[in-house]
């Protein structure tokens, strides 16, 4: 039986919606849609179940192990907001669906369903991406945070997107127009951090040549984001938690106090709590960056997204490369304790091993040397570069041989893997003819931590 037409003024109300909207009724058959509504789910949605035209079932969300709206609005009388996986005409997608009940001719008959599409804003190359229930989750909380000014605390293993998931906070809150700064805190002393951080007036310590501008000043009105919290070095803390109570701080070798307005995002892979009870970290500081913790799930919590970002992160690369089924069901048994980005390595180096347009498993397999294997290649390597180094500083008078000219690599002398990393990270930035930016490409890593490994280095000199 054809439904009764809908009155004017709520049609009206439809139309008003600056997103996709649908009328329901309690049966969960929808009434009438806007033209967003039907530009997204077609037009031959009204007369047809809610559930049937967003997700395909032939039974209420509820009935299929998923949180209803519809059903909570019904029984509460409130407005009720969830996130939704809805099947769309760009395919499944997110959506924040809010549903509330309308004053009509049939009171608490009518509900005003709305949808917001939460991945749609922002560029293409930061964002994040997933259809897991355990994404989503993490999804829907920081949905959630978005639009207000609250502090976010962003925990989970290292390469599980948590820079990402900032700037999701970021793109998608009131601040979207105005900076977001990153500040990188591992591997910074105290005194480089403080400077880096709050600035510091001409003549502060030796080599402030400049009176420089920090990060702080720079994210006003914007976002900052601490990385890495967890190795703020303990002195400073105490300037960190008055710098979030009051929005106070002083620049290196001033006495000016300045304010800056920003919205503090934090993360870590670390667990604070733990070092709290080690006496690494300040309890005080911990509930000032904590308010809204979100866990974001490691790779091997979410083998259903496998496919979806292995595509995402094979079309960002110079030629358009596939995954064979072989391949895709390789890598979902892979447990990935690198996380998106070491599946984005692997991916990068199968691209360079693939001559044709399909990878194969043979070119995803990094299990082809132990570790020992490893270890006879990097000091051959080394040896080929003939770069001079010393084993024994306390022996030699230089720091692990980084610049000492007198004694030759040799084969029977072994050093840490680390030290071989910083004798070539600083053997090729001092003959790499290009910027860091480049160099930092050319090595596979970001910019970012190119930086923080050379200046660890020299720190070490």
């Amino acid at each position: 039986m054809p439904l009764p037409k809908t009155p004017q003024k709520l049609q009206q109300q439809l139309d008003e919606q600056e997103t996709p909207a649908a009328l329901l009724n309690s049966q969960y058959k929808i009434i009438a849609v806007n033209e967003l509504y039907e530009q997204e789910f077609g037009t031959q949605a009204v007369n047809r179940f809610c559930y049937e035209v967003s997700h395909g079932y032939n039974k209420p969300c509820d009935q299929a192990g998923e949180s209803c709206p519809l059903k909570s609005a019904i029984g509460s009388g409130q407005s009720q907001r969830v996130l939704h996986i809805h099947q769309t005409k760009q395919g499944p997608d997110h959506v924040d669906v809010e549903v509330t009940p309308v004053n009509s001719p049939r009171p608490g008959k009518l509900f005003l369903e709305t949808m917001r599409f939460v991945n749609r804003a922002g560029d293409e190359q930061h964002k994040i991406l997933g259809l897991s229930p355990t994404f989503t989750e993490a999804l829907s909380l920081l949905n959630r945070a978005a639009k207000s000014n609250i502090s976010v605390l962003l925990l989970g293993e290292s390469g599980t997107g948590k820079e990402l998931a900032a700037r999701y906070l970021h793109s998608h809150s009131k601040r979207k127009d105005k900076p977001f700064v990153v500040v990188e805190c591992s591997g910074l002393s105290e005194t480089l951090f403080e400077s880096e951080l709050f600035g510091h007036e001409k003549g502060a310590f030796t080599g402030a040549i400049h009176k420089k501008h920090g990060l702080v000043e720079a994210a006003n009105g914007g976002t900052l984001f601490l990385d890495e919290l967890g190795d703020v070095p303990l002195p400073l803390q105490v300037k960190l938690l008055r710098l979030i109570e009051t929005g106070s701080y002083r620049p290196v070798g001033s006495i000016t106090e300045k304010h800056a307005d920003f919205r503090l995002i934090c993360a870590t892979h670390q667990n604070l709590e733990q070092l709290i009870a080690e006496g690494k970290f300040r309890k005080d500081l911990f509930y000032r960056v904590s308010p809204f913790p979100v866990i974001l799930p490691p790779l091997k919590e979410r083998t259903d997204d496998i496919e979806l970002l292995s595509n995402h992160l094979l079309s960002q690369m110079e030629e358009p490369l596939k995954l064979s089924q072989a391949a895709l069901n390789y890598l979902k048994t892979q447990s990935f304790p690198g996380n998106i980005r070491e599946l984005k390595n692997i991916l990068a180096r199968a691209a360079i091993l693939c001559d044709g347009d399909l990878i194969e498993v043979k070119h995803l397999d990094t299990n082809l040397k132990s570790k020992k294997q490893l270890e006879d290649l990097s000091a051959r390597a080394t040896a080929n570069i003939n770069f001079n180094y010393a084993a024994n500083k306390n022996t030699t008078g230089v720091n692990n041989g980084i610049n000492n000219p007198t004694n030759p690599f040799n084969s029977d002398q072994l050093v840490t893997l680390e030290t071989l990393e910083k004798l070539y990270l600083k053997y090729v930035s001092s003959r790499y003819s290009g910027d860091n930016k480049h160099l930092a490409k050319a090595l596979g890593v970001s910019e970012r931590t190119l930086y923080r490994k050379l200046r660890e280095a020299q720190e070490n000199e």
